[in-house]
């Protein structure tokens, strides 16, 4: 355990509270909307109306577009790139299915300081295994050599997802109750957020080398390069076959941040830190880097990927189902009034 101060996110160089300023800034200074968008900025996807406003099942058109941040550090150093590509369509499909949309096609954009075709085929290969999850096709792509910007064997990737959804089932804020139930889904690990802490405390503090298991069962390297769970088939039955009012990616922020994007005013959610247990690569990065609970709530995803809102009497089947689809789920709160005094506290 590190005594002299707690690592922070902050500390590693990415500043949560500096990016959002940024995002406000970007929104007041925005001349270009044009009133067929939906909903403004702010929310996973964006959402344009493709038909007259006046018809109910009118079609939106979803989108995202995202990167999978200094994991790539993690590939480059293990020299394994055919999974890296699966993280990339997790980070940008799920922000789109949270709507409700389905994810229509894929476009990707790889920078680099050279291209070693072995290594760009590996990255897109990963891609296309990651579109074949969930369930949209790669379509098309950009690859660019950067040479005295980024090192030879530098890269970095991008990408922007589509989808559709009918205006009168789109899920959000607007659908929840107080009473709803919160059914968590598992992740895969870290995911594609918070590498910037877990390798400055892994590899730069406690020095941990990749290919030591550090009590993680398998190498540290390859359980950070864990890819990426990918939810939008799972996502999208639930919402085809019981009462889902909204789902929420939990990304960049945790999972507090994220869920309160899509509670309406007056609601809040009770979440029950007990009804799991994270993996054991959460608890190496909070001990090794004295990160203090708060800090890794509102850094890493803390072993759920994904949560959906759903009307208290789906809960049961919500988890079922998921479980049968091969995805760990169970209930982990509820959605409450904040405005009441007799609720419980989150």
């Amino acid at each position: 355990m590190i005594t002299e101060g707690s690592a922070t996110y902050a500390a590693a160089g990415v500043d949560i509270e500096a990016g959002d300023r940024a995002v406000e800034l970007i929104k007041s200074r925005l001349k270009s909307t044009r009133p067929e968008v939906v909903g403004g900025l702010g929310g996973f996807a964006g959402l344009f109306r493709i038909d007259a406003p006046s018809d109910p099942r009118g079609r939106l058109l979803a989108t995202s577009t995202d990167g999978v941040g200094t994991k790539v550090a993690i590939a480059q150093a293990m020299d394994k790139h055919d999974t890296i590509g699966i993280d990339l369509v997790g980070m940008v499909v799920d922000d789109i299915v949270v709507c409700g949309a389905e994810p229509l096609f894929m476009t990707d954009y790889i920078a680099c300081g050279r291209v070693v075709p072995e290594r760009i085929a590996d990255i897109v290969a990963g891609i296309d295994a990651g579109c074949v999850l969930a369930g949209c096709a790669l379509i098309g792509g950009e690859t660019a050599e950067h040479p005295g910007l980024l090192g030879a064997d530098d890269y970095d990737v991008a990408g922007a997802a589509t989808g559709m959804v009918a205006a009168d089932a789109v899920l959000g804020p607007a659908r929840v109750r107080a009473g709803d139930a919160v059914v968590a889904m598992a992740s895969s690990g870290l995911h594609s957020n918070g590498y910037s802490l877990a390798r400055h405390v892994l590899l730069n503090v406690a020095r941990i080398p990749l290919d030591s298991t550090a009590d993680l069962g398998e190498s540290l390297g390859e359980v950070l390069l864990t890819p990426t769970r990918i939810y939008a088939k799972d996502c999208l039955t639930l919402t085809a076959e019981l009462d889902v009012h909204a789902f929420a990616h939990v990304t960049g922020g945790g999972l507090t941040a994220n869920l309160a994007r899509v509670l309406p005013d007056g609601l809040a959610a009770s979440i029950d830190a007990r009804s799991w247990q994270p993996a054991p690569i959460f608890g190496l990065i909070a001990d090794r880097g004295g990160v203090t609970p708060a800090e890794m709530e509102r850094t890493f995803n803390m072993g759920v990927g994904m949560v959906a809102v759903v009307a208290p009497e789906a809960a049961d089947a919500a988890v079922a189902l998921l479980n049968e689809r091969g995805v760990p789920a169970w209930v982990a709160g509820e959605i409450y009034s904040s405005e009441s005094s007799s609720s419980s506290s989150p």
